[in-house]
């Protein structure tokens, strides 16, 4: 069985602090390429070097016609790993997913991810996702989730929003990927 290939096929890089950034979403993403997920492909989003102006959680959303869903369907579940220990976390119900449960203000700490995208383009099915993000925290101390999450919504998605609790994002590069 061939693993296929990665084509890049929206891509934002903050230059300037943000409230928020959609990844796809057609002409309401962020980078104005007017991209949206529209094949039954999996997609893959990808963050890395993310900071804040404020102590915040990093929050993921899908969009609908461009717009970040904030109705209460996101299901989720994952595992925080760090230098103390680990964690697990389960919500039910939820606005959001939250991606990153620390502060990213300082240069020293930074958000780093890949969120796995399923089923987005099926209006019948619904979409979920799997991710995995580190971050490391202003003493240099690593951590880890990794974790699922099920839009319980059977409706076409066509991208995701990242957004913050509080604060502008400040820094980071967001790419999205198609698998094929």
């Amino acid at each position: 069985m061939a693993l296929g290939k990665l084509i890049q096929v929206d891509t934002y890089t903050v230059s300037t602090a943000v409230g928020s950034i959609i990844l796809g979403g057609g002409s309401s993403g962020s980078s104005g390429l007017n991209v949206s997920i529209d094949t039954d492909d999996v997609y893959i989003a990808v963050w890395y070097n993310v900071h804040s102006s404020a102590d915040a959680e990093l929050w993921f959303r899908v969009t609908k016609s461009g717009t970040g869903d904030t109705s209460a369907n996101y299901d989720y579940a994952d595992k925080l790993f760090k230098n103390t220990g680990f964690s697990r976390r389960g919500v039910a119900g939820d606005t959001k997913t939250i991606l990153e449960n620390i502060s990213l203000q300082s240069n020293q700490e930074q958000g780093n991810g890949i969120s796995y995208l399923y089923n987005f383009n099926d209006a019948n099915e619904l979409s979920y996702y799997t991710y995995e993000q580190s971050n490391r925290n202003t003493s240099g101390q690593l951590s880890a989730y990794v974790g699922g999450c099920v839009h319980t919504v059977r409706s076409a998605s066509d991208g995701v929003l990242f957004t913050l609790n509080a604060g502008n994002i400040t820094d980071g590069t967001f790419t999205l990927y198609k698998q094929v």
